[in-house]
């Protein structure tokens, strides 16, 4: 069973009522920058089990009535076609699959915002396109000398050359595909529209991580740091919070040296800044909500050694992240963590050993360890599968669950007709042929049944994984990691 550290529950309710509160304090309209991922946050809920992937998003929907969304999407982003590695697909595509998901929920999509335009060709297109599905579209343009030129910035020339984006509720949450996008600017360049309307409209930002109320070096904060390695930011103790209240907050290092600018463009906007520290900028509840301090450390500590190991493969891979490994090993040392700490590691490597092959091995729900090698019919992580889900299901060991003659003719079609170089199953592949058995084998449909109780499960395999087994992996909700080791040649996928 999942040990459980975060009260998902609570949380929810403090996070809507503190932003309630947020709307207040300004009157007419707040405008909240929403750091992170709304759908799919995954980081969060290994760190913090108990906290849901969509929390964030059922959160919002208790305030759905007061709430309008815009997704912002930066035109640098369209024109380099930057994808989202998580997903596959580029910024301009998942600002569309955002907003068919926030409108399936029953949330109200505002429009889109494109930022930093200066007349990109392929900029324009995406607004056509967006215009056709019948989307509102807002131009933000490059502003010389931001965020330091204040004076121009707060300007019919700055902010007063972007688009005002319409809105009509007291809420508007600002979101975006990803980091970079220009949310902030978003916010600030709204605040001066508002402005010169007579609005009185605020801005608050919602970001969980690093969680301002834990300590600097807490796991939690320091995984925060893991997840953002390839980005170099740092958690740092909050000097103006510091300074303004005697009280030692959390936060990153990127608000606090853009904070003088935001207070003085906040002076500009209002006359005077309504924030003393970029902590209090935040509405983050997500420290109060902790049940289990140890849980989430340990969570935390496993967090960080599963970014290593994905860190050592891009670079196994081609990818030019040296000092993002060099970041990582030095957050190992500060967190006291080694790969060995990650138990399925040494089990894996253990029965690599033994049987002078690739192997992989997974910790079940109970915590016993079950391991997998490689065969000639099947390929580490099927080994792995298969025995995982046996053991759940409580088949006795020597029982076969696919026979070597429902694994041949796959075979033949992968080598005869596919091209392949390499025989033996991907675990997609293995789950295809135990469902087909599975229809005349009671054991077989029983293995079967058990893959639901693998979400969660960790795992290790000694070898780089194929894409195929990699997507399978995680369509499964088992978190994996490998050595930084290329299969054979002879064996692998081509």
């Amino acid at each position: 069973m999942k040990k459980i550290g975060f009260d998902c529950e609570k949380y929810r309710k403090l996070q809507s009522e503190n932003i309630k509160k947020r709307i207040d304090q300004f009157g007419d309209k707040l405008y909240l920058e929403f750091g992170g991922k709304l759908f799919d946050d995954y980081h969060a809920s290994r760190v913090l089990p108990g906290f849901e992937p969509d929390s964030k998003l059922k959160m919002l929907l208790e305030l759905k009535d007061q709430a309008e969304i815009i997704l912002v999407i930066s035109a640098g982003d369209i024109e380099r076609n930057k994808v989202r590695d998580d997903l596959g697909i580029s910024y301009q595509e998942d600002v569309l699959r955002l907003r068919d998901q926030f409108m399936e929920k029953g949330l109200y999509v505002g429009g889109v915002v494109i930022t930093q335009y200066s007349g990109q060709k392929v900029v324009d297109l995406y607004r056509q396109q967006l215009e056709k599905m019948g989307i509102r579209v807002y131009f933000h343009y490059v502003i010389q000398g931001y965020p330091s030129n204040i004076s121009l910035i707060l300007s019919e020339d700055g902010f007063g050359k972007n688009d005002y984006i319409e809105t009509s509720r007291p809420l508007v949450v600002v979101t975006a595909p990803g980091p970079g996008s220009g949310k902030m600017a978003t916010c600030l360049s709204q605040l001066y529209h508002e402005n010169k309307r007579g609005a009185k409209a605020g801005y608050a930002k919602f970001e969980t991580f690093p969680i301002w109320n834990l300590p600097l070096k807490h796991p939690v904060n320091i995984a925060y740091e893991a997840a953002t390695a390839d980005l170099n930011d740092l958690n740092v103790i909050d000097p103006f919070h510091l300074e303004a209240y005697g009280i030692s907050t959390v936060n990153y290092n990127r608000d606090v040296a853009i904070f003088p600018v935001l207070s003085a463009m906040f002076e500009g906007i209002y006359g005077e800044s309504p924030y003393r520290s970029p902590t209090d900028m935040g509405v983050n509840m997500a420290g109060h909500c902790i049940s289990n301090d140890d849980v989430c450390c340990e969570a935390s500590r496993q967090e960080i050694i599963r970014r290593y190991y994905h860190a050592l493969c891009d670079r196994e891979k081609g990818k030019e992240n040296q000092t993002e490994v060099y970041r990582l090993e030095l957050i190992m040392r500060q967190a006291h963590v080694t790969q060995g700490d990650r138990v399925v590691v040494p089990a894996a490597l253990e029965r690599a050993r033994l049987t002078n092959g690739p192997a992989a091995s997974l910790e079940l729900p109970d915590g016993s360890i079950v391991t997998g090698k490689t065969t000639e019919l099947l390929g580490a992580c099927a080994t792995l599968l298969l025995n995982a889900m046996k053991i759940l299901a409580e088949i006795p060991d020597p029982v076969t669950l696919i026979s070597p003659e429902a694994i041949l003719p796959i075979q033949d079609l992968k080598i005869k007709y596919l091209g392949s170089k390499n025989p033996r199953l991907h675990t997609d592949e293995t789950l295809i042929a135990l469902s087909s058995s599975a229809y005349a084998d009671y054991n077989a449909r029983r293995a079967l049944e058990q893959l639901p109780s693998l979400r969660g499960c960790q795992a290790h395999v000694t070898v780089i994984l194929s894409e195929v087994d990699q997507r399978l992996l995680k369509k499964l909700g088992i978190e994996v990691t490998t050595e930084p080791v290329r299969e054979s040649a002879p064996t692998a996928e081509l």
